[in-house]
């Protein structure tokens, strides 16, 4: 880039941050970097710049790779959740273009800084996945770079299996039951007693503990346990120290992307509407609003088989403005709304909200009657549409963001047979396991687990239990 262009960018850096600032926008000190197509798309294929290697990044890259050097789809910008917040912009770049890529990378790091989902993310994930990296190089030079690999790809089939939620679930009953006990291991009768400084007196008595808690639990794990990789971490027998530390990693990285998984409509229409109000307030000659028009409508383009989620999320944040701004007579009694507060509820819905409450409780039956949205699907060889009744059509495209669009699949069982089976159960809602996939991915859960492995799923209304014993695949009609 020319020393001009580079100055001129600099100033539109300036301009564009204080405009987003007198709209009330709240975001990180930003860092903004030019880089190459191939350093942009690397970063959009690992997820991050400082990740560590692996094959299905590589793949990842080169399908995207060569979609921009075919001129079929192209990244403008990468931005990180991270305090400071980083985006790269892409080279080649026209000055409008990267006008715009700001204002939109602007508003994402005010998504990223206040909207609840985000607030337990780690912001120092780049050192953080950096560290890791290192420690994964380390790994292959001392276990091999194939074993390291064959064990990465067993924890990659899995890395969407994790729970979010984790953090906030209630303790066991069994917990609280345990602290009781002065052995340590369950209520006692005559074992309970208050916290004193002799508490670990009661370690002498442990071979002599009568009662319940000597008995092992009689289902382990006591609860239906949905993040598979903890599970796993913590109780396959078989696995080394390095090997739970991959699975840790992996899980804490599926973690940080997991808000953004839940949150991609709200976030990419939260930028959208943004860019486009700070690029009104622009100086732009007729060449360059001509040009910004252009860009902005291949961004939100719609498309006949998928959600445009730039669209979408734009629209609905457009819809609840005015709904606020200018309520009806019967929504001013019904809900009591005074009127001139649209700026106002779409900050608290950019807040508070993730896409399945923001699409539950936004999308409404004019928007979907306006964008013309409807259910599909296939019909011996041809996709043919299957309801527009708009209840029906909203509650199918929160049905597939739902765990962030990922079958929900529980440790029932991690004692199967008392043989140290594992036992897995697909909490079926009315959504059908892909059977291929299924028995491609088992033998990479035994590989994890140590031992034969057990899926309960539904399969044309019918329970079946798929098995990997660690030579083949069976099932069977429960």
């Amino acid at each position: 880039m020319a020393r001009d262009e580079l100055s001129l960018l600099n100033e539109a850096v300036e301009k564009i941050t204080a405009k987003a600032g007198e709209f009330g926008l709240d975001f990180y000190n930003m860092y903004f970097e030019i880089c190459p197509a191939d350093i942009i798309y690397t970063f959009g294929a690992y997820g991050m710049p400082t990740r560590f290697s692996h094959w299905t990044f590589g793949k990842a890259y080169h399908k995207m790779k060569t979609q921009y050097d075919y001129n079929l789809s192209r990244i403008y910008e990468m931005v990180i959740n991270s305090d400071p917040c980083y985006a790269f912009l892409l080279e080649g770049n026209s000055l409008i273009q990267n006008k715009m890529v700001i204002a939109h990378v602007l508003a994402h790091c005010d998504f990223f800084k206040n909207n609840a989902y985000f607030q337990h993310t780690a912001r120092y994930m780049v050192e953080s996945m950096a560290s890791a990296a290192e420690r994964f190089r380390n790994y292959e030079f001392n276990y091999g770079k194939e074993k390291v690999e064959s064990f990465l790809d067993a924890v990659i089939s899995l890395q969407e299996h994790v729970d979010p939620r984790q953090r906030i679930r209630q303790r066991p009953k069994d917990d609280e039951e345990q602290k009781k006990c002065g052995c340590g291991r369950g209520s006692c009768g005559g074992h309970q007693h208050q916290k004193t400084p002799y508490d670990d007196l009661w370690e002498l008595d442990r071979s002599e503990c009568q009662g319940h808690c000597a008995e092992k639990p009689k289902k382990f794990p006591a609860q239906p346990e949905k993040d598979l990789l903890t599970f796993i971490m913590e109780n396959a027998r078989d696995l080394e120290d390095w090997q739970r530390d991959v699975i840790a990693v992996i899980r804490q990285e599926m973690l940080y992307f997991w808000p953004q998984l839940e949150t991609k409509i709200m976030n990419e229409g939260w930028a959208t509407y943004w860019h486009l109000r700070i690029m009104r307030e622009m100086d732009m000659t007729e060449d360059e609003a001509v040009e910004f028009a252009k860009m902005h409508a291949g961004v939100i383009e719609t498309s006949r088989m998928r959600l445009n989620p730039y669209h979408l999320g734009l629209k609905i944040f457009e819809d609840i403005e005015k709904r606020w701004d200018k309520p009806t007579e019967e929504e001013r009694k019904k809900y009591g709304r005074p009127g001139g507060e649209g700026r106002q509820k779409i900050f608290e819905v950019r807040e508070t909200e993730n896409d399945i409450s923001f699409l539950r409780n936004y999308l409404t039956r004019e928007l979907i009657e306006e964008m013309d949205l409807y259910l599909y699907k296939k019909v011996g060889y041809d996709w043919k549409v299957s309801d527009k009744e708009w209840e029906k059509v909203r509650d199918g495209i929160v049905a597939g963001l739902t765990n962030g669009g990922f079958p929900c699949i529980v440790v029932e069982d991690g004692d199967f047979n008392k043989r140290g089976e594992l036992y897995l159960r697909h909490c079926y809602e009315g959504i059908e396991l892909d059977v291929f996939y299924l028995e491609r991915t088992l033998p990479y859960v035994y590989r994890l687990w140590g031992r034969p492995v057990h899926l309960e799923t539904v399969v044309d209304n019918k329970k079946v239990l798929f098995t990997y014993n660690g030579e083949k695949n069976s099932k069977k009609f429960l």
